[in-house]
């Protein structure tokens, strides 16, 4: 049985006049101090509650009626059972440009910090070990509640590519083509071949010459490691093109906490930033069931190619998707890749899906041509 949830409560005033049937629901990181009297007379039989403010008196209810609350857990500069993605605004609002310390200051910033003095990867403490899973755990089903319906294409690349490279440039007016053209764009919320893509969604509603001139602010700063004018040139960008019409110009970008020594993209309006980094890294390429386009990169990029490769040989996610090599030179000869993986492929299902091109009009015309059952 599939449990209803509740992420506001908007959402549970809603269901407190239409039924009153709260049987096996789920309410999340809520609080429902004001609603405690109303809850208390409504059917909350197997109701599970994650983080949220109980009055006294509902608690008792909920535990006459069988129901289970994980409670709050205090201390953490981030909450264990989000129940949304976070912005880019909510990550970074408290960044000043021209103060590269201000960093520090910034939710992304103190989450990063605590994550290090936590013990980095490997939490000595069980109570952070905990908040961590709960935490991935609620990215994880608001990341899955945000692709419902959608036809996801991620595009994966190097985070050193350097946004003066042409394979930048492609990369961003390639997103902004699939944005354009209905596609939800996804990759993993940093630097790079990552950040053009979120750029080029993020000029999907505006005219190519527009996102040309992004380009060449944001060359002024071509690599991340410049943090301060990294990061300052983006924000420059983003108030001088402001995102028109959101919902045709979302982006999901997925990074990790492990490499918060990069800082997340602030193009992508919608990011699912994770603990976990093989979590991370799964959900990533799961949620891609339209294709994964593979810009050229380094290990990770390539660890991410046979990762999918697997993927699409078991079919773990029930669906085989294309994976598509952007860039024929470096994915033959640079790094020869693409042989090999279609060595490994041939005569299995997916290996008719696996192609190679310099070309957007091609890749397009490939997504364009996949349909998952």
């Amino acid at each position: 049985m599939k449990r209803i949830e509740f992420e506001s409560l908007e959402e549970v005033r809603s269901h407190l006049q239409s039924t009153g049937d709260f049987r096996s629901a789920v309410f999340q990181g809520l609080d429902l101090q004001s609603l405690g009297q109303s809850l208390q007379n409504a059917k909350l039989a197997d109701a599970l509650f994650l983080g949220c403010s109980i009055p006294a008196d509902l608690y008792a209810a909920i535990q006459n009626q069988n129901g289970t609350v994980f409670p709050k857990l205090a201390g953490f500069p981030f909450n264990p059972y989000r129940n949304s993605l976070y912005t880019p605004r909510e990550l970074l609002g408290d960044y000043e440009k021209g103060q590269s310390s201000s960093y520090k200051d910034t939710l992304d910033g103190k989450v990063y910090q605590h994550f290090m003095d936590g013990g980095g990867q490997n939490p000595a403490d069980v109570t952070e070990a905990l908040a961590r899973r709960l935490h991935d755990l609620s990215i994880s089903d608001a990341l899955y509640e945000k692709i419902e319906g959608r036809r996801v294409v991620a595009i994966m690349g190097g985070h050193a590519l350097e946004r003066t490279d042409s394979v930048y440039q492609e990369t961003a007016r390639l997103s902004r083509e699939l944005t354009h053209k209905g596609y939800l764009l996804a990759s993993g919320g940093g630097p790079g071949a990552m950040e053009a893509t979120h750029l080029g969604a993020w000029f999907a509603t505006r005219p190519e010459s527009e996102l040309e001139d992004a380009i060449a602010v944001l060359s002024q700063a071509p690599k991340y490691t410049d943090e301060e004018a990294w990061l300052d040139t983006a924000l420059t960008v983003v108030e001088k093109y402001p995102a028109l019409e959101p919902t045709s110009c979302d982006s999901i970008g997925i990074p990790t906490w492990l490499y918060g020594h990069e800082p997340p993209t602030c193009f992508a309006l919608s990011i699912a930033k994770y603990f976990a980094n093989s979590v991370r890294e799964d959900g990533l390429l799961a949620v891609a069931k339209n294709g994964i386009v593979f810009a050229p990169g380094s290990a990770g990029t390539v660890q991410e190619v046979f990762q999918d490769a697997a993927q699409n040989h078991y079919k773990t996610f029930d669906v085989a998707s294309p994976m598509i090599m952007f860039g024929e030179d470096f994915w033959t000869r640079e790094k020869p890749v693409y042989p090999l993986l279609k060595q490994l492929s041939a005569g299995y299902h997916y290996g008719a899906l696996i192609s190679i091109s310099d070309s957007r009009e091609e890749i397009m015309r490939t997504l364009d041509s996949f349909r998952t059952s």
